[in-house]
């Protein structure tokens, strides 16, 4: 298409920052707020547009809507973007996140910086969803730091600038590690490439050569990224620096770092992990689910212990994460999936529990259970939407997250079963420990102090209500979601089995299909499978 719809998603929140902070300080701050929110209502009608527009099918499982003009041509680098199942709705929910974020809480509507960072936020997390490019990724990921940073700091807690500056620390060290992981590979890999080929940072040509590498080599080479992945994540035991970023940081902020920025690691290991490096994959998914099961486990006891909401709520982000790796790390069809699909899930039900708590800080300026109670009683419709937005998050039939814990539990349990039964666990302790928040804060009698509290203004609903209708949407007809998904995700399950002959997956775990994939997205099958059948029936991988 001549439409380049993938640069203007990225341009547009960009063009937008900039503005903001070039107009003069004399501009009425509801000109400002309504230019940044503008900009995002505008990037989510674009992004509304592409998903329908996205092709389904087995034959379109490449690369959409592709955008590749050189850049930095003397070290092969290049703007290349594309988007596939496995990103598109991971962009549509940074798209429809954001501008939710950016009008709320009341007191940072008509902030200059607030809104400069969040469009800048956006266009960062928005580049590195699309980045086919591994430097051009690398950088993506990076810039999220910085208005990350500037976000928590900013924010309304007593020790934000220790959580932003631990934020800071941590993240960057992490990506110390890709950077040199993908360096390797960019020098690895090129050894592999056919004589006269210029090594790329493209990520099929990377993926070409990285096939080909010693398992060994591999392996060290999938810690690297895995380490940077699993710090923003954050994976136990990278995740030190979650609980004070998250709940120092404003509303909003938590709402992008829980919903979104966290999204990046689960989205990094899958897309430059597990495709560059299938066969290191394989042998490492222990340690991967192992990580993940504690992750699930413990993040659920440790959100049982608190006595503050907002630290309940970023607790149980650890477990969220611990399901998501468990589907990735399953390696069929259907965990693969749901893991996917959990991504987007964990966005729109940790998103709204966040915009929430924040309903709940401007009603009373405290997360204490001790001094919440009551509250369904002065606030029903608040209580309710509480209650609806809980109920997708423990995965109750009818809503969202049901269909992404069904598909992982299913799809893990071919593969890895005992790693399924122990994430069956933590499904029943976040249930325990959602429930008895909701119960301290809005059962019981209400104390004297909590009598005044109104209930949701209709801004406010206005704000939860395209949270909630993704969560009753993805849980009552969840075919749109999944036929965009499988496609990419098929054939990402078999190049794992044509890099590594010894991996199979049980035929109930396979949605094996024939695959039209454009030549430019072919990654060449090792030799050692090029004459099966099924290899030479696909051609490849892209």
């Amino acid at each position: 298409m001549g439409f380049p719809v993938l640069d203007i998603i990225i341009f547009l929140p960009l063009g937008a920052a900039i503005l903001v902070a070039l107009l003069p300080k004399s501009t009425p701050k509801s000109v400002v707020r309504w230019l940044g929110l503008g900009a995002a209502v505008a990037e989510l009608a674009l992004v509304l547009w592409m998903v329908i527009a996205f092709k389904t099918g087995n034959a379109n499982a490449g690369f959409q809507f592709t955008s590749h003009q050189a850049w930095l041509s003397p070290l092969s680098v290049a703007w290349y973007l594309g988007v596939d199942g496995i990103s598109l709705f991971l962009v549509a929910m940074t798209a429809l996140l954001f501008p939710i974020a950016m009008a709320s809480p009341p007191g940072e509507r008509s902030s200059r910086s607030y809104l400069g960072w969040m469009l800048l936020l956006e266009s960062a997390c928005m580049t590195t969803f699309l980045s086919l490019d591994a430097f051009l990724f690398f950088v993506a990921f990076e810039v999220t730091l910085v208005p990350g940073y500037f976000l928590i700091v900013n924010g309304d807690g007593p020790r934000r600038g220790y959580a932003a500056t631990k934020f800071f620390l941590y993240t960057f060290a992490g990506s110390a590690f890709l950077f040199v992981g993908i360096l390797a590979t960019y020098l690895l890999a090129a050894a592999h490439e056919p004589s006269g080929t210029k090594a790329s940072f493209d990520i099929i040509a990377l993926a070409r050569g990285a096939v080909h590498l010693p398992v060994a080599d591999q392996e060290l080479l999938l810690l690297a990224f895995g380490v940077a992945f699993a710090v923003k994540m954050p994976l136990v035991p990278f995740h030190t620096w979650m609980p004070d970023a998250y709940t120092q940081a404003p509303t909003g902020g938590s709402m992008v770092l829980a919903g979104i920025l966290f999204k990046l690691g689960a989205y990094g290991i899958l897309r430059w992990g597990i495709f560059l490096f299938p066969r290191a994959a394989v042998n490492l998914a222990p340690l991967a689910l192992t990580l993940a099961a504690l992750g699930i486990i413990w993040g659920s006891v440790v959100a049982a212990m608190q006595r503050d909401l907002k630290r309940l709520v970023a607790y149980g982000t650890v477990a969220g994460v611990g399901f998501i790796v468990i589907g990735l790390f399953g390696f069929t069809t259907e965990g693969i999936t749901g893991g996917i699909v959990e991504m987007v899930n964990h966005g729109l039900s940790t998103g709204a529990l966040f915009l929430l708590v924040g309903m709940v800080w401007e009603r009373r300026r405290t997360y204490s259970f001790s001094h919440l109670g009551g509250l369904q009683s002065v606030a029903p419709i608040l209580g309710w939407v509480f209650m609806a937005v809980i109920m997708s998050d423990i995965g109750l039939p009818g809503l969202n997250g049901f269909i992404g814990e069904l598909l992982v539990l299913l799809g893990t349990f071919i593969t890895h079963r005992w790693w399924a039964v122990v994430a069956t666990m933590g499904v029943v302790l976040g249930a325990v420990y959602l429930l008895w928040a909701y119960q301290r804060v809005f059962h019981g009698p209400a104390q004297a102090i909590n009598q005044g509290v109104r209930d949701m203004t209709w801004a406010e609903r206005a704000a939860v209500a395209p949270l909630l209708a993704g969560i009753i949407f993805i849980g009552v007809y969840p075919q749109p979601v999944l036929s965009r998904i499988q496609p990419a995700v098929d054939h990402l399950v078999a190049h794992i089995e044509y890099a590594d002959p010894s991996f199979k997956i049980p035929p109930s775990g396979v949605g094996h299909g024939t695959f039209a994939v454009p030549a430019d997205q072919v990654v060449d099958v090792p030799a050692a499978t090029a004459t099966t059948a099924t290899a030479a029936s696909t051609g490849g991988n892209p």
